[in-house]
Formats: structure tokens, C-alpha cells, sequence
């Protein structure tokens, strides 16, 4: 097996697992908020929803830090620290006394992370141009699938094992990322004493100022449509079948299955933009998510939406790996893992901005509106990316580069 497929291979476990371990709180927190003392209802609410946020208000500040490091000292080293660095957070999580610790917890969490920048660094640094697509698609399965099948997953160890022991078997899962990393990744990265680059002076260096922002928006929309359902859907859920059992459940299936749809499909969109070009399926897969998007705010069925959600899955695959190909395309390799580091926490605000922004048109005009509201984000984001890479990438100067 050749060296960058078996990196892959361990580098999409971690990621994957690293997801889990970011998002698997949400559908327990607010009764293991209430198991450590908080009784009040609105206090709970609080508490939860500074508790999911913080992490990745944290992990967006930090992230191009650890993307610094990774260039600095080598992407394996960073991969060694995230992931037991998290392996032992998370799994602290489960002995956490009270409310302020698990916050605390969460907070730290949110620093140590950088698992996703390393990884990404990692894969797009050593694959040839010709696999880049589908390894980069590869890759974006894991991350976003994750975080994704994550609230079910915690659910489900909620349901089965008890709520502490979600934190202890996520911990658990994280240590055998460390050690498969230790043992399997292999990096010949040779460090080199060089200065530190300020902000600017690494805008200066960054040779496609234009289309890098465009890129680093575009990802921080598809994450905020991934994730402005979260804060509704089991409301949604409930609105949709008054005497539906075990709401919770088909809600995290229902949220879930847009990640299912997203690791069958990115594998093949990555080996597409190959052949055809990441902007390509990039512009399609906007205007394709942006129009499934809409019928999902007229179901009348959980199952209905359950099915829109795993095409839309099969649409969003397409753009995660199209702006980290595009991205590795225009980004000298020295400035590779601040760049990505960008990159991520684009992808990390996109989640919080996410499930804000359902939450507060949910309030204000009702649940289908985040649907409609989502769609029209996306739309005018492919708008964006036609005028701003679409025909750049399509100039007989870009072909021929």
C-alpha cells in the first residue's frame, strides 16, 4: 500500500472519531447538565448551549495556530498531540463535578484541537496532483461524518450505557487514534528554522488573495447549512407526527443521515473534480443543495425529510473537497498549514453560526424558514463562486496551468 493511502487510511479513523468526539455531547448534554445539579429549565438551556458553542468558538481561534505548528514542527507530531490531548479532556469529561468544570472542559477541549488542520495538511502535502481529489474527498467524509453521526452516537451509548460512559467509550475510541497514529503515520518532514509570519505578512505571500476568501466563505456556508437544523429538527420532528415515538432518536437519524450520504458520495466527487475540475463540481453541488434545501421545508413526514436530508448529503459532499483541492492548487506548500488552518476554522464558526442562525429564524418566523433561509444562502453563494472561481478556474490561463 502506497505510503499517503495508509496515512489516509489512520488519519480518516482519527478524524472521523475526532468528529465523534466534538459533536456527541449535543444530544446529552442538557440532562447531564440537569445529573449535575442545574434543575432550572432556562438555566439548562444556557448552560447547554454555551457548553456545545464554546468549543467551537475556541477551536476557530486556535485552529490556525496548530496550522502554524504543523508547518513549523510536522503534521504528525500535531496529530499526536490533538488526539491525546482530547482522549484525556473528553474522557474527564464523564467525572466532571459540576456545570463550570464540564464547561471548563469543554473550553480546553476546543484549544487542544487541531487534529482536522494536521490531517488535511498531512494528506493534501503528500498526494499527487492526480489522487489529490479523491484523497482530499476521502478525508472530508470523516470530519464531517463525525459530526454528524455524532448526537446519534452519543445518543445511542446515552441510551444504552448511561451518559458518563458517552464521554469514557469517546475517550477510549480517541486513545486507539493516538495509538494507531504513533504506530501507522509515516512523515519525512524536514524542519526548517525560519521566521514566523505575521498575518500580514502572510496575506502578502498568499499568492490568490481573492479566491482563497472565496473559498474560506464558501465553507463556512456549507457548514452553516449543515448545522442551522440542529438547534430545530427535533421541534421539527415533533411538529411533523404529533404520536411519534422515540423522537429523539429519529430526530439524530434524521440529522445523521445527511453523513451517511456524505461518505458514500465524497470519495466519488473527489475522483470526479479530478477529472473534470473541483470548480465545476463545486458550482454544481451549491446549486444542487441549494435547491434540495426547499421541499425540506414542506414535508409532512419525518421519513420525508429523512430522505431529503441524505440527498442533500450527496449534493454538500461535492464542496468540502472541492475547496480544500482548490486550496492545496493555489497555496505554495510552506504556507500550507496556516492556510488550511483557515481553512478549518471557517468550518468551525459555519457550525456555531449554524445552529444560531436556525435557532433564531425558528424563533422569529417558525422552523421551515431555516430551510428557506439556508436555501437562499447557498444560492447566492454559488452566484458568488460562478463570478469568483468558476470562470476564473475555466480561463484557457487556468486550463493551461
Amino acid at each position: 500500500m502506497p505510503l499517503w493511502k495508509r496515512n489516509l487510511l489512520v488519519c480518516w479513523f482519527g478524524l472521523f472519531v475526532s468528529g465523534v468526539g466534538m459533536s456527541q455531547i449535543a444530544p446529552v448534554l442538557p440532562l447531564f447538565i440537569k445529573q449535575l445539579g442545574v434543575e432550572d429549565a432556562s438555566s439548562i438551556a444556557q448552560y447547554s448551549g454555551i457548553a456545545f458553542g464554546v468549543t467551537y468558538m475556541i477551536s476557530a481561534v486556535f485552529s490556525p495556530v496548530w496550522g502554524l505548528a504543523a508547518d513549523k514542527y510536522g503534521r504528525k507530531p500535531m496529530l499526536l498531540r490533538a488526539s491525546l490531548g482530547m482522549a484525556l479532556i473528553v474522557g474527564c469529561m464523564g467525572f466532571a463535578p459540576n456545570v463550570h468544570v464540564l464547561i471548563g472542559l469543554r473550553l480546553l477541549q476546543g484549544i487542544i484541537t487541531g487534529y482536522g488542520t494536521a490531517c488535511t495538511t498531512l494528506i493534501a502535502t503528500q498526494t499527487d496532483q492526480e489522487h489529490s481529489g479523491w484523497a482530499l474527498g476521502t478525508l472530508s467524509t470523516a470530519s464531517i461524518a463525525g459530526s454528524l453521526l455524532g448526537p446519534t452516537i452519543g445518543g445511542l451509548i446515552s441510551e444504552s450505557f448511561g451518559m458518563q460512559n458517552v464521554f469514557f467509550i469517546t475517550g477510549a475510541l480517541l486513545l486507539v487514534a493516538f495509538i494507531t497514529t504513533l504506530l501507522f503515520v509515516t512523515e519525512s518532514f524536514e524542519r526548517r528554522e525560519q521566521k514566523v509570519l505575521t498575518l500580514k505578512e502572510l496575506w502578502r505571500q498568499t499568492p490568490e488573495k481573492s479566491l482563497t476568501m472565496t473559498l474560506f466563505a464558501t465553507f463556512l456556508i456549507l457548514t452553516v447549512a449543515l448545522y442551522s437544523i440542529e438547534p430545530i429538527i427535533t421541534v421539527y420532528i415533533t411538529h411533523l407526527s404529533d404520536n411519534l415515538s422515540h423522537v429523539a432518536l429519529i430526530a439524530g437519524l434524521t440529522f445523521s443521515a445527511s453523513g451517511l450520504a456524505n461518505i458514500i458520495a465524497a470519495p466519488r466527487l473527489g475522483k470526479l473534480s479530478d477529472k473534470i475540475g473541483a470548480h465545476k463540481v463545486m458550482l454544481g453541488a451549491l446549486i444542487a443543495a441549494g435547491i434540495i434545501f426547499i421541499p425540506q421545508a414542506f414535508v409532512s413526514s419525518p421519513w420525508q425529510l429523512m430522505g431529503l436530508r441524505f440527498l442533500l448529503g450527496l449534493t454538500v459532499a461535492g464542496l468540502s473537497p472541492s475547496v480544500h483541492i482548490l486550496i492545496k492548487k493555489i497555496t505554495p506548500p510552506a504556507l500550507a498549514g496556516r492556510v488550511f488552518g483557515f481553512s478549518m476554522s471557517a468550518g468551525y464558526l459555519g457550525v456555531f453560526a449554524g445552529s444560531v442562525l436556525g435557532g433564531q429564524v425558528a424563533g422569529w418566523f417558525g422552523a421551515r424558514y431555516v430551510f428557506l433561509v439556508t436555501s437562499a444562502l447557498l444560492m447566492l453563494n454559488a452566484v458568488w463562486v460562478y463570478f469568483r472561481v468558476y470562470t476564473i478556474m475555466s480561463s484557457p490561463k487556468e486550463t493551461a496551468s
